[in-house]
């Protein structure tokens, strides 16, 4: 469900900061270093309660941001309401990390022509494709929050209003720094596909300057 403003304190003591370590090197952004922004107890899965957490709190502070950045309201409007990690046997056993979040197209995110804007689709995508590949850093203590180098969206069908799109994304590959994605939109009630995308990320070097 819908992470509700109610501080948790759902980090256990074994997640420590990723730039905790005097010799770690520093992260762009290191989800255990954020606030919690709201509870993400409800959230279905079984993904461990922590990590539904952290990366919560990545999405709102990174992809969302605050009331005046671009696309907040519609950001604050996507429901996390699954996360899990699988292993995939067909990859001899690797894991993967799915997120599936939904969202009602209402009237700001419309088109002229009265369906849901590409460009509203997009950066909806953008963020939530990013999940999963922060699941699964947490998992894999490896820093999964990066920057988009590409994002390929196929728009097959249009969301009119009142549409309610679920949003299932998975993690592809997990690296030191680039990392990739993907996921598929679809229209909740009748299972019809409305964009599908590939995502690929890096994470940026940090450089510190001593004055």
């Amino acid at each position: 469900a819908h992470a509700s403003h109610r501080s948790s304190d759902s980090s256990p003591p074994l997640i420590q900061s990723m730039s905790a370590s005097p010799d770690s090197p520093k992260h762009w952004v290191d989800p255990a270093a954020l606030p919690n922004y709201g509870d993400a107890s409800t959230i279905a899965g079984n993904a461990p309660d922590y990590v539904k957490q952290l990366n919560y709190n990545t999405y709102i502070a990174y992809g969302v941001g605050d009331p005046d950045c671009f696309g907040h309201s519609v950001g604050k409007s996507v429901n996390f309401v699954e996360v899990n990690i699988n292993r995939k046997h067909e990859r001899n056993g690797r894991l993967e990390a799915t997120t599936v979040a939904e969202l009602k197209v209402t009237r700001h995110m419309l088109n002229g022509a009265k369906m849901l804007h590409g460009g509203c689709l997009a950066y909806v995508v953008d963020n939530c494709c990013s999940t999963p590949l922060v699941v699964l850093g947490l998992i894999q203590n490896v820093n999964g929050v990066g920057v988009t180098q590409s994002m390929n969206v196929l728009f097959h069908s249009p969301a009119p209003l009142g549409t309610i799109l679920r949003i299932v994304s998975s993690s592809v590959s997990l690296g030191g720094r680039v990392m990739s994605s993907r996921c598929e939109v679809l229209d909740k009630e009748s299972g019809r596909i409305v964009a599908s995308a590939f995502l690929n990320k890096m994470q940026p070097a940090v450089i510190s300057s001593k004055l």
